[in-house]
This record gives structure tokens, sequence and C-alpha cells, in this order.
């Protein structure tokens, strides 16, 4: 579905352009917004060097480039975020009056702290090397913390994927409904899913056992009978859902579904929800899927170009944000 035509604003056209990691998204959001797709040229050098050229006058234009800072088939985590850098100062040097980062899923979030002697607060360092780099303002969804907006000196705009998500679950016929958490600390994610949906709240309390060699499940909560969906932002390895799933239904759970914003899955990841109790994974486009995860009867993607278009398109307009979080 086509947006509403464009409002002019004093930043200039709106114009949509993409890096390699997520073409299909920025093609998608484009088409809500019923722009074109911004015209350049993205390369690599033989040297694995990153060649950028813009084929388009964007003097005076609002510019928004969307790129994930996710490992996926076209390279890694690093060199989606140096793309990026160069785009935006490409950009930057090309005159462009505004230029907004819309990064769907914000790569090394989870390093976003201390949590050990003499390492680095990584999630801070990408926040200074966008500003350094001429980004005007970022848009992202469901920040591993959301206390990151106060790692950039910049505006940030931090949408959340829920709207999507439950949009989903409420079709489910699940009388017996319980969002569980799959750790303490994801409680207050759960609750805010539970409240939405009318269910009930179960939390999974992690923790090793007396050897040291293996973590135990214990659910806090009524499971039994009901159809369990444990809730999380980042699925990674699935290791932590997937142990989840099983202590529910060892707990005597009907049904388990997971369903995550960012669908990392690394490594092991698929494999894991294959042969896991999980009926249904359900992730969002913030990250494209492998073939692997495409292949998955288990895997099921939602879109949220719809959400990140409806947010540009007030950025670009200057209108309000906050009706997209209803």
């Amino acid at each position: 579905m086509i947006g509403e035509p464009l409002m002019a604003t004093g930043f200039g056209e709106l114009k949509i352009f993409s890096g390699s990691a997520h073409v299909d998204l920025t093609k998608e959001i484009a088409q809500f917004l019923g722009v074109p797709l911004g015209a350049a040229r993205l390369r690599r050098f033989p040297d694995t060097e990153v060649s950028f050229q813009i084929d388009e006058n964007i003097r005076g234009k609002d510019v928004f480039v969307v790129q994930p800072t996710a490992a996926t088939d076209t390279g890694s985590v690093d060199q989606h975020l140096m793309e990026l850098m160069i785009m935006v100062d490409a950009f930057r040097r090309s005159s462009a009056s505004r230029i907004t980062a819309v990064i769907p899923y914000y790569g090394y979030a989870r390093q976003d702290r201390k949590d050990k002697p003499r390492v680095p607060i990584s999630a801070k360092l990408v926040a200074n090397i966008l500003g350094a780099a001429g980004t005007n303002r970022v848009l992202t969804m469901d920040l591993h913390k959301a206390q990151i907006q106060g790692f950039f000196d910049i505006p940030v705009d931090h949408l959340f994927a829920a709207p999507v998500i439950i949009e989903y679950l409420t079709r489910l016929d699940s009388p017996k409904l319980t969002i569980v958490a799959p750790d303490a600390g994801g409680a207050e994610r759960a609750r805010a899913y539970a409240k939405r949906l009318g269910a009930e709240l179960a939390v999974i309390d992690k923790r090793r056992s007396d050897d040291g060699t293996a973590e135990v499940m214990n659910v806090i909560g009524d499971v039994a009978g009901r159809t369990c969906i444990i809730q999380d932002d980042i699925v990674d390895t699935a290791g932590t859902i997937t142990k989840a799933a099983t202590a529910l239904k060892n707990n005597g759970a009907e049904r388990v579904l997971a369903c995550a914003v960012h669908g990392v899955l690394s490594g092991p990841a698929i494999e894991r929800i294959e042969k896991s109790p999980i009926d249904t994974m359900i992730v969002t486009n913030t990250i494209p899927q492998t073939k692997a995860a495409e292949a998955s009867s288990k895997i099921h993607v939602l879109s949220v170009a719809r959400l990140l278009g409806q947010a540009i398109k007030s950025i670009h307009e200057e209108t309000s944000v906050s009706s997209l979080f209803v």
C-alpha cells in the first residue's frame, strides 16, 4: 500500500538511498513512500575497499540512507558499518541539506557498558563515528538498551516493532496466552506485550547449576496447558530461547512460540530452532534472512517497511512520530 503524497519541507525533496546490507527493505520503504530509489553506485575494489558514487544531484535534498549494520550475505557487520560512513560522507560533501541514517538493526548495541575490566563501550564508539561522519540524525528500531540513545549528540528516533508483532499475535486463536521473558532482564518488555495482548506473564529464571557446567531454567508463572510466546529483542545463536522453550514444555506448556525483533540467527541458530519445541519463530525483516532461514518452516518474517516508511515521512515533514508507538 502506497502512502499519501509527501509534503514539501524546508529540507528539500526526500531521497532514499540503500547500502548493500538490505536493498529489499529499502525498496519496500521507497514503494510505500511512492518515491524512486536514489541513483548511486556502491561497489568494492579488489582489495575490498568501498567505492561509492552518487549518480544524481542531491544538493539541498533531505537524504535517508537505509543500512542495518548486521552480518549478511553481502558483508560483515564492520563492512556494512564502514559502507554507511562512506555513504554519509559522500552525501555531506555533495551538500545534502540533511542526512538521516536509517539503521533498522544497530550493530554493537550489546556492547553498551563495561561489564568486565579493560573493555570498550563499542555502542558509544559507533555513535561517535556516525556523528563524526556527518550524520544529522538517526532512525533505529528496538535498541538492545534504550539508553543507547544517550550515546548520540544528534537526534535519535527510536521505533519499536511491537505494533507489527502484536498485530500478528492478535490473530492467533489462543485464549490461554502467556508472554514469557527469557530472562529477568527482558521482563519489562514482555510485560508490555502481555498488557497489550491481555495475556499472562511468566519469566524464565536462568542460573548455573552447582557445578557451574549447566544452566537450570526455572519458570516463574503459570504456563501449564497454555500457549506460551517467548518474547525477546534479539535472537542470535538461539541457545537461550530454545532452552527456554524446552523448560516451558517440561512445565506443561501446550504450545510454544517465540518472537524477536532482530533475527540475527548466526551459527547453529537455525538447526537449534528446527530441533526445539518452538512451533513458530517470529522475526522482523530489520535484518535480511539467509536462504536456510527462508527455507525453514518454523521461521516467519514480518515486514517493518511500512512502520519505517511512516517514520521517514514524519521526520521529513517535521511532524510527530508519537502515533507510531500506539
